[in-house]
């Protein structure tokens, strides 16, 4: 199934014809098979599906984590194919944020220090003004000198999440960021992301298996055997509860 929505100028990301294999012979495992789809500025996407449908595939190569077994890859118009391991490195710095289940923070740096790491790694001079909106969106002024120890889960996400926008990026990919917290806070992070899109308009691509943490996106992304089987505008949890229950059923049957 083929997935474009609205022009190519207006894609924050953009894949064409995906596949990511693993393996060789009859062995091989085909995690992505020829995926086509666009990540639209300014929305928030969230990507679903049974384990091993190719979702943490799609956006690792979208990433530029991964390398695909063929098709391209555009982070607005730069197109990642046949980029070097050092371009790689640098365009994900300087234009792509991560937000992962695990926070991977540095303990022996303080908050602020955390979120200031991308920018120093990169030779960036920090915008000040910006930072301060960041860390003011995040509500974590009041514990910049603080060690990541000091800090609950939430917290921490926080934390990750004010890194991941510290260099302005273009696109936010994040893979099951409330996947490690309890109800209550992973309400607390969806609704910053929500607000992240909504007021910076920045570009989020979320990997999730919660249908309530997929409810606060703009659209809904099923993946089944590495392709896209649904489509699914701002669906709602009901209504995405309701197709990853029909996709399981119709495996079931299959098998």
């Amino acid at each position: 199934m083929s997935v474009y929505v609205g022009q190519t100028v207006e894609a924050a990301v953009r894949v064409e014809q995906l596949t990511r294999t693993y393996g060789t012979g009859p062995q091989a495992v085909a995690a992505l098979a020829g995926v086509d789809v666009q990540f639209h500025r300014g929305t928030f996407t969230a990507v679903m599906g049974p384990s091993g449908s190719g979702k943490s595939t799609l956006l690792q190569t979208a990433a530029g984590l991964d390398r695909p077994t063929s098709g391209r890859v555009w982070i607005g118009a730069t197109d990642l194919t046949g980029m070097s391991e050092t371009k790689l490195t640098k365009l994900r710095r300087d234009r792509i944020g991560f937000v992962f289940q695990a926070f991977n923070l540095v303990n022996a740096l303080t908050v602020e220090e955390n979120i200031l790491l991308p920018l120093r790694l990169a030779g960036m001079k920090p915008d000040h003004a910006w930072l301060g909106h960041v860390v003011e969106r995040v509500g974590l002024r009041e514990r910049l000198h603080h060690r990541p120890s000091a800090l609950s889960g939430g917290q921490q996400q926080r934390v990750a999440i004010a890194r991941a926008l510290a260099t302005r990026p273009e696109v936010i990919f994040c893979d099951e960021p409330t996947g490690a917290l309890d109800t209550e806070t992973a309400a607390d992070v969806l609704t910053l992301l929500r607000a992240v899109v909504d007021e910076s308009r920045q570009t989020v691509v979320m990997v999730t298996h919660d249908p309530v943490a997929a409810s606060y996106a703009d659209r809904v992304l099923v993946l089944a055997d590495g392709r896209i089987v649904r489509d699914l505008p701002q669906p709602g949890v009901d209504r995405i509860a309701e197709q990853l229950a029909s996709l399981g059923r119709r495996r079931v049957v299959a098998s």
